[in-house]
């Protein structure tokens, strides 16, 4: 599969209220992030999870939100304020390569990777930073959505993820997805 990103435009979408009826953030984050972690959500767009993301957290924790265009950030730190969530939100402007998360080594509790990791140029390195920035024993929920990614794509996103240090600890159902919660080890 050929490596493209999400266009900006499409993120006015995927932020929509009827994406609740398929995906429900409050529901799908609820058993992986409670107050006071860091969290790491690479590829937020307009924030769709991010919002809910950072309730969980509460002010005593951290979103960490990058990705690599400005248009997206932009409108998910406008989302944010509105909802009075700014303050617990650290949106960053990434490189295609690399995420730009160095300062966060060894810190972050739980990395939201939800239909993203397929429009890296390389999971391998995802999956790297991703493992640079995770305490030991931290989770990550990597789900791909079905219609972008086959199983064979999928299971090799897996492979990258263990040779990076990740170890499958389970397999969630997600309407749409592929999913696996992830452990570093």
């Amino acid at each position: 599969m050929a490596h493209s990103v999400c266009p900006w435009w499409l993120g006015y979408f995927l932020a929509s209220p009827l994406r609740r009826l398929q995906y429900d953030p409050a529901a799908l984050t609820a058993p992986y992030v409670r107050a006071g972690m860091t969290v790491l959500e690479p590829g937020p767009g307009m924030g769709f999870f991010t919002l809910e993301l950072a309730r969980r957290v509460g002010p005593s924790g951290r979103v960490v939100a990058v990705d690599i265009q400005p248009r997206m950030l932009a409108r998910l730190k406008r989302r944010a304020a509105d909802a009075g969530l700014l303050a617990c939100i650290d949106a960053r402007l990434a490189q295609p390569d690399a995420m730009g998360t160095a300062d966060l080594a060894g810190t972050v509790d739980f990395v939201w990777a939800f239909a993203m990791v397929h429009e890296m140029p390389s999971a391998s390195a995802f999956f790297e930073q991703a493992v640079q920035a995770m305490k030991p024993g931290a989770r990550m929920l990597f789900a791909e959505p079905s219609g972008h990614v086959n199983t064979s794509l999928f299971e090799a996103e897996i492979e990258s993820a263990a040779q990076a240090g990740l170890r499958m600890s389970d397999r969630p159902a997600i309407r749409r997805s592929q999913a696996a919660v992830l452990l570093r080890v």
